[in-house]
């Protein structure tokens, strides 16, 4: 019986099947065969635009970010594999990701970083200049996360204020301004982040040590990491129910906001932060969880009255 693969990398996919195998490794670089990386990074943006757009939801706007989130996603990957290409060395999980696996060379990977960059300030600079402005700021988190690993053992932290950052250029982009609902929504989206990345962070805990990858997994511990990520989840929960309120949202906001709260119980109950395979299955589901919240606040902004 063969051992089951450890690697991050879906095979006999898409990819595989459909892509020029030339581009194989930029495609991986950039994860665009492992998506929920961007909706992660996209949901703050929508829920953002959805509470600053009152009933008057743009659709373009929606178009707008969602292509932008996969750019910036694509090229904050690539960057972190850059830098990180000797740490994945040591991990059986990202081992075989292109750089350390030689089937790019780091000259190739930061072309392929500064494309989907420019591309993604050609978005950025379809903006109102306010906008344009809170984008560019967010340019240092992008740089410094994959360096926090190193000497912090809350590089979540670090993720959460570079992931969510869309929470505060989604209402500058509809309302040149960034409102008190937006931060509220910033730091709700940053208690979120340390939820399901630190369930992420699990499935690399026995390798992290002897790479020298500092994470929350390793600080709260198999044992001591339940009760935060209830804490972390419950901080995100009332955060996003204080931003909704400060927007007025009508009452299918709250539904939504429950379901989503049963959501995150459900992940941290059911989780087995021993196990990779279920500390996957959890962080891929934050998927629904955005899904929930999203229609809760269009929901309830389109019903308000």
């Amino acid at each position: 019986m063969s051992t089951p693969s450890t690697s991050d990398i879906p095979r006999d996919g898409w990819v595989d099947r459909l892509a020029p195998r030339w581009s194989q490794p930029y495609i991986r670089l950039s994860r665009f065969d492992r998506p929920i990386g961007a909706w992660l990074l996209l949901f703050p943006c929508w829920w953002s635009i959805a509470l600053a757009s009152g009933d008057q939801q743009d659709i373009i706007m929606f178009l707008l970010f969602c292509a932008g989130a996969g750019l910036m996603r694509g090229g904050g990957c690539t960057w972190n594999d850059i830098l990180d290409r000797d740490f994945d060395a040591q991990v059986a999980r990202t081992r075989d990701r292109p750089l350390p696996a030689g089937e790019v060379t780091v000259r190739q990977a930061f072309a392929w970083f500064v494309l989907q960059l420019a591309l993604a300030a050609v978005i950025l600079f379809s903006f109102n200049g306010f906008a344009i402005a809170t984008g560019l700021a967010s340019l240092a988190l992008l740089g410094l996360y994959p360096l926090a690993k190193r000497v912090t053992f809350w590089p979540q932290f670090v993720l959460g204020l570079a992931f969510n950052w869309g929470a505060l250029l989604g209402w500058a982009a509809v309302q040149a301004n960034i409102g008190l609902p937006a931060i509220i929504l910033y730091v709700g989206g940053i208690f979120w982040t340390l939820g399901y990345d630190t369930i992420y962070a699990h499935q690399d805990r026995p390798d992290d040590p002897g790479a020298g990858i500092k994470s929350s997994a390793r600080a709260l511990g198999l044992m001591g990491s339940k009760p935060w990520l209830y804490g972390f989840y419950l901080a995100a929960i009332v955060f996003f129910g204080f931003a909704g309120y400060m927007a007025s949202l009508s009452w299918p906001f709250w539904i939504g906001l429950a379901a989503g709260a049963a959501q995150l119980v459900w992940q941290v109950s059911d989780a087995d932060l021993d196990d990779p395979k279920n500390c996957l299955s959890k962080f891929k589901s934050n998927g629904l969880f955005g899904w929930l919240l999203l229609a809760g606040i269009i929901v309830g902004q389109l019903t308000n009255t």
